[in-house]
């Protein structure tokens, strides 16, 4: 049973039901078509689009499918019965005791014992995630402001003491202490704690909970206002989410808010630097990324993608027809989500800026700076060359450990090349970081690295794409669609191995094969370690036999 807290409910008259119209409610129409499949009636959530979970069920993604679901609003009034289905069951299945650090937050899964039990330990980002207050909380604050006619005033009542409780959990929160992670710095949790707390303290008439939202607002405006730059910088999924966080502070804070006043000009400024990093041509954006799944957004669903679905359409987008069969699917069933907020969220950027997203104008440089607290030890430099089937993108840092500003290795990206070949096709190359400290310099066709405290044991390690057209690789000159070739101080001979699904010497990488080149020091270093790529124009490149 969820814990009766005495909160004042301060319930706006009803809102109007968001209308929908081109790429947003195609997106709608067919992200929820896909959900429906997926759906389980006899329990009112959706089972998991993971097929590996083996039908059990999933909170997150049945809250996204009840927005959907509300935004269709068809099946003769079934769509608004169930999507209050779904909600009431969430809500009822709320962690409820406020002595745990999970509390207010949602389960993973309904099917899951309760979490920190004997058999089943507390583990963030395990057992709880409890960055899924901020997803399932502001998925309800869109259900409640913009179909809010819809819902009948019992559930209302019921959404807000849930968020309350979701604020109070979150408060928990803070960067370094029982483990957690959430610094401000933190840029995705971070702005959707800010609403959140900001949004339910008003609604409940909570001053303390308010005066929280706008404070920690104000901790990530003031990061923001250091570099003109997210500090969690560029990334596909991510970006997106923080997008969306800042479109809800522009859409629904108050005026009196730091959320309402600041919140239009930095999500301006995030797609200012996301445009130039955009190439149209190779429906991609360039490196550096400090968190990816993936480093081609034609065969992964990024939420950048679906926004940018709603601006320049799906296709131009990256996305494949049937987004559900793209790496990281089950994020097409945000779909719903973003569709609501497009035509908002579209209307806060200039033409010009819309504009630029549609064509690549040629080759250009961007160069900026982010900074990650407590991670990162000095301010990142970041630069980015662009051209016609080939971008560069890398940043000089140095960090508390070789896990990067985020402190997350695996989807650390500090240099990343991507090329087109063939009919669209992309490749790429990821330095895998195994260093504190990095120097870049990134120039036209080449990329060159330096660690400047690196010694005697350092390595140069690459992830690089594989390709059907040539499967077998023994050599740099067996990559696909790029001519490479690597100088500096290092050892030549490379050590080389495969990752694959069904095989190889290593591990895929999230969802991707790929190959491992790997480059030790000599026997007699000279000088701290580097390592320079030179990238040539694609060559023809092989054909299966």
């Amino acid at each position: 049973m969820r814990p009766l807290i005495a909160i004042l409910l301060v319930i706006n008259a009803a809102t109007t039901a968001v209308a929908l119209s081109g790429e947003a409610l195609a997106m709608v129409e067919d992200s929820t078509a896909w959900m429906d499949k997926f759906y389980d009636p006899s329990v009112g959530q959706l089972y998991d689009l993971e097929s590996k979970a083996a039908m059990n069920h999933e909170t997150l993604t049945s809250a996204w499918y009840a927005v959907g679901l509300l935004a269709r609003n068809g099946n003769g009034g079934k769509d608004v019965t169930e999507a209050q289905r779904i909600i009431n069951f969430i809500i009822a299945d709320q962690h409820d005791n406020p002595k745990d650090l999970w509390y207010g937050g949602y389960t993973r899964e309904p099917e899951e014992p309760d979490v920190g039990s004997e058999h089943y330990p507390a583990k963030a980002y395990g057992s709880f995630d409890p960055n899924w207050r901020g997803f399932v909380g502001l998925s309800f604050i869109t259900m409640y402001e913009d179909f809010g006619d819809l819902l009948s005033e019992d559930l209302k009542r019921l959404m807000l003491e849930s968020l309350f409780n979701c604020s109070i959990g979150d408060s928990y929160r803070e960067g370094g202490v029982n483990g957690d992670n959430l610094w401000p710095s933190y840029s995705n949790p971070a702005i959707m704690r800010a609403i959140g707390t900001g949004w339910t303290g008003r609604k409940t008439g909570d001053k303390n909970m308010t005066k929280a939202g706008e404070d920690y607002a104000q901790k990530i405006i003031d990061l923001w206002d250091m570099h003109n730059t997210l500090s969690e910088f560029n990334s596909a999924t991510y970006t997106g989410i923080s997008i969306f966080g800042l479109t809800l502070w522009a859409k629904y804070m108050p005026e009196d808010s730091i959320m309402a006043k600041r919140g239009p000009g930095i999500l301006s400024g995030v797609w200012n630097t996301t445009s130039q990093l955009w190439h149209a041509d190779m429906r991609n954006l360039a490196g550096p990324w400090d968190r990816s799944y993936s480093l081609d957004m034609t065969i992964h669903l990024g939420h950048l993608s679906l926004f940018l679905a709603s601006i320049i359409g799906r296709k131009a987008a990256g996305l494949h027809q049937y987004p559900e069969i793209m790496s990281h699917a089950r994020d097409w069933a945000w779909a719903p989500l973003i569709a609501v907020h497009s035509e908002f969220h579209n209307s806060l950027l200039s033409d010009e800026l819309k504009n630029s997203l549609k064509t690549f104008d040629g080759d250009r440089v961007w160069k900026g700076q982010a900074y990650y607290p407590p991670h990162d030890l000095d301010t990142r430099n970041i630069t980015t060359w662009m051209g016609k089937t080939l971008m560069i993108g890398a940043q000089s840092y140095h960090t508390k450990s070789k896990n990067g500003p985020s402190n997350n290795n695996g989807q650390f990206h500090p240099a990343v090349a991507q090329w087109m070949y063939g009919e669209g096709k992309i490749g790429w190359l990821s330095l895998r970081s195994s260093q504190a400290h990095v120097q870049v310099e990134v120039s036209a066709n080449r990329l060159k690295i330096t660690y400047p405290e690196g010694g005697a044991d350092s390595v140069f390690t690459f992830f690089v794409s594989p390709s059907m057209l040539q499967p077998n690789v023994k050599a740099w000159a067996d990559i696909q669609g790029i001519s490479i070739s690597v100088t500096g101080n290092v050892d030549e001979k490379y050590d080389l191995k495969f990752a694959g699904r069904y095989g190889g010497e290593l591990s895929p990488w999230y969802d991707h094969n790929y190959w491992r080149f790997e480059y030790k020091m000599p026997a007699v270093l000279n000088g701290s370690p580097e390592l320079v790529i030179d990238f040539a124009p694609p060559k023809p490149f092989n054909r299966l036999s």
